[in-house]
């Protein structure tokens, strides 16, 4: 099968990552499987892939630090060929607080891994993809969250700040970028049933909200993963 292209997806060791990296696979991209410390997760994601016949490597690289960012790029330049898609899903959370608990240093660690390193991932991207830089052309995928439209009262206020921040940033980028061959989107999922939650200390919070959701259940990975893989592909040449 000839592949769609060679896609960054970051923090694709688990969750929702992994799932759109294993399905991008199945529908031919080419993928870097990027993650900040689970080698043995990232390398299990590649395994599979690879079992399917796709074509995928693991990428250590932290994008809170720009040293990393552009080791990853480096290494999927010489190892993969040329970009044409990115997924900006790293992300983390921290355990459950109000505004006047957080400390500057949890909210420097949330800016820096959920706004600034999807900045940074973003720049190297359009410098490769942009006709205006000699590319040509590709997607680029953010995952937003529906915190960024509820604030997160009493738990992660930080987190949805930063995913409201990225909200912004799809816009702006998406229009600054649209006639030079590249497709900026993001996706916002709502409860979604990841090990996200266990990082936040609240392991059962996807279960324990099934009766706030219409659906009277959390979403699956999966389901993410559909969206965000066909906001990649030519199926979604008109949309940014």
């Amino acid at each position: 099968m000839q592949h769609p292209g060679v896609l960054i997806v970051t923090g694709a060791s688990r969750g929702i990552g992994a799932a759109t990296a294993l399905l991008a696979a199945a529908e031919g991209w080419a993928v870097a499987v990027n993650y900040h410390a689970n080698s043995l997760a990232a390398d299990e994601v590649v395994r599979r892939i690879r079992a399917q016949g796709g074509r995928a490597m693991a990428v250590k690289a932290d994008v809170a630090v720009e040293a990393d960012v552009l080791r990853l790029f480096e290494q999927v330049d010489a190892k993969l060929g040329t970009l044409t898609g990115l997924v900006n899903n790293a992300g983390v959370v921290d355990v459950a607080t109000r505004v006047d608990a957080m400390s500057v240093e949890r909210l420097e660690r949330q800016w820096r891994t959920n706004v600034l390193g999807s900045f940074v991932c973003a720049r190297e991207a359009v410098r490769r993809m942009s006709t205006a830089h000699g590319g040509s052309g590709g997607s680029i995928v953010n995952v937003s969250s529906v915190a960024a439209r509820l604030g997160a009262p009493g738990q992660y206020v930080d987190y949805a700040a930063c995913k409201g921040a990225i909200d912004t940033f799809t816009v702006g980028l998406a229009r600054e970028v649209a006639d030079e061959g590249i497709r900026v989107n993001a996706v916002r999922p709502g409860i979604i049933d990841t090990d996200i939650h266990a990082s936040g200390g609240q392991p059962d919070r996807a279960q324990r909200l099934a009766n706030t959701i219409p659906m009277q259940r959390p979403g699956q990975a999966d389901e993410i993963a559909q969206a965000i893989v066909w906001l990649l592909g030519s199926g979604a040449s008109y949309t940014t």
